[in-house]
């Protein structure tokens, strides 16, 4: 079979064609490609659409001029408050010991009364203190005794001293008429001589007997004052804020830190307040000026005070002024040792500037500011700060008045560049009034 012959056996066994099956293999694939497109644009089209308004977005902002908050920079207020923390304390406080060693007899008075001067606290027994007292008044009788033994001597003494100057006269005359010897002359002038003598020793021995007399008289003394100490008495008139005895106690007598106190009072119905105030301010505040006081447990009240004196001196560790601001308290509301707060109003003849805190940024060449120059253009102006009030803070030089701040400092706002300003929020209250 040739070539020819094979073709024509084989087409005669193949069916028909009718066309059917090649025009749906056709039409899934179409479809397949249909719905693949489809995925495509809807998963690629947003893609390219928000890329394309990010790109616009992107090159917009680099054309834009950055937007920043700007305050004008005002000044404060010509008057402030102050205000500082104090401590209270008495006026006067004193320590009262026992001058008499013994044992306490009665207790009358205890912590928290109220005393006058002069009034008695306690009662001291002391037998050994009687004893002495005894002792010196004996002693002070021999004394006597003996002035008198030497006011007797002494008058036998000038008596004697007569005789021997009455003989020696009148042997001297006898000798110049030849009666007697010369000898005889002397002897009576020796005795003379020796009589004087004998009254000079006398008058030092009465002096010595006197001088006892007043020796034991000022150790009696002494001992009646020591027994007067006996009665502990109240210095002046005040509150006792400490007890430390009780009946029966063993006292001694003295001050020395290994010797126990009997009280402690304190005169509250004025208080000294001591107040550290800053270094800034210590030009404002002088002796006479007024202020008032308040204690958080005493809400509501205001205590009328005045400056009274300073130290004068700073302290070197906290630059301080050491004030003193004297309160009067009739009613007794204020206790020394209580937490206080003191407020001055202090007048200032050149009120600084002040600007929010986060108006400037520390450098290598101290603190800077932006400010806004015509055209919104950025300049870093150096400035020098004052007291910093958390919120707001003082510019002392660098800056003027009405000059326009820039409060959002970041390092995108550089020199010369030009900005967008916007007015800043306000942060609550001005800043004219600010306390410490």
């Amino acid at each position: 079979m040739n070539r020819e012959e094979e073709m024509t056996h084989i087409a005669e066994q193949t069916p028909p064609d009718t066309g059917r099956p090649g025009r749906g293999i056709w039409v899934t694939a179409v479809a397949a490609l249909l719905l693949l497109g489809g995925l495509f644009l809807l998963g690629y089209w947003p893609r390219a659409t928000q890329a394309r308004k990010l790109a616009a977005a992107s090159q917009a902002s680099r054309h834009a001029l950055p937007v920043v908050s700007v305050v004008v920079a005002k000044q404060a207020p010509a008057e402030v408050d102050l205000e500082l923390p104090a401590s209270v304390q008495p006026l006067t406080e004193a320590v009262v010991f026992a001058r008499a060693d013994g044992y306490v007899k009665r207790r009358l008075a205890d912590i928290g009364d109220r005393v006058r001067s002069g009034q008695l606290l306690a009662e001291i027994e002391s037998p050994e203190l009687d004893q002495q007292i005894r002792e010196a008044q004996a002693t002070l009788k021999r004394a006597q005794s003996s002035l008198r033994q030497s006011e007797a001597a002494l008058g036998q003494a000038r008596a004697n001293l007569g005789l021997a100057e009455v003989t020696a006269r009148r042997w001297q005359t006898l000798v110049r008429k030849g009666v007697l010897s010369k000898q005889d002359g002397d002897e009576k002038q020796s005795a003379w001589d020796a009589r004087r003598a004998d009254v000079a020793a006398a008058e030092a021995a009465v002096q010595s007997a006197r001088d006892n007399i007043a020796a034991n008289e000022a150790a009696l003394q002494r001992l009646a004052e020591l027994q007067s100490f006996r009665q502990v008495r109240a210095p002046f008139a005040g509150v006792v804020t400490a007890r430390n005895i009780d009946v029966g106690s063993l006292v001694s007598a003295g001050s020395s830190t290994s010797i126990r106190e009997l009280f402690r009072l304190a005169q509250i119905q004025t208080l000294r307040v001591f107040v550290n105030v800053p270094q800034s301010e210590m030009t404002a505040i002088r002796p006479g000026i007024a202020c008032t006081l308040e204690a958080e447990e005493l809400r509501g009240r205001k205590f009328e005070g005045k400056v009274t004196r300073t130290a004068n001196s700073l302290d070197v560790s906290s630059r301080t002024l050491l004030t003193e601001v004297q309160v009067p308290n009739p009613g007794g509301e204020l206790l020394p040792g209580m937490y206080a707060t003191v407020r001055f109003k202090i007048r200032r003849s050149d009120p600084p500037l002040l600007i929010p805190s986060a108006a400037f940024r520390n450098t290598a060449r101290g603190p800077i500011v932006g400010v806004l120059r015509e055209g919104a253009v950025v300049h870093l102006q150096p400035v020098r700060l004052g007291r910093d009030f958390g919120a707001q803070i003082e510019v002392t030089a660098g800056l003027r008045a009405g000059q326009k701040v820039i409060t959002t400092l970041t390092d995108e706002v550089r020199e010369g560049i030009q900005v967008k300003p916007v007015a800043a929020r306000p942060a609550g209250p001005a800043g004219g009034g600010p306390s410490r």
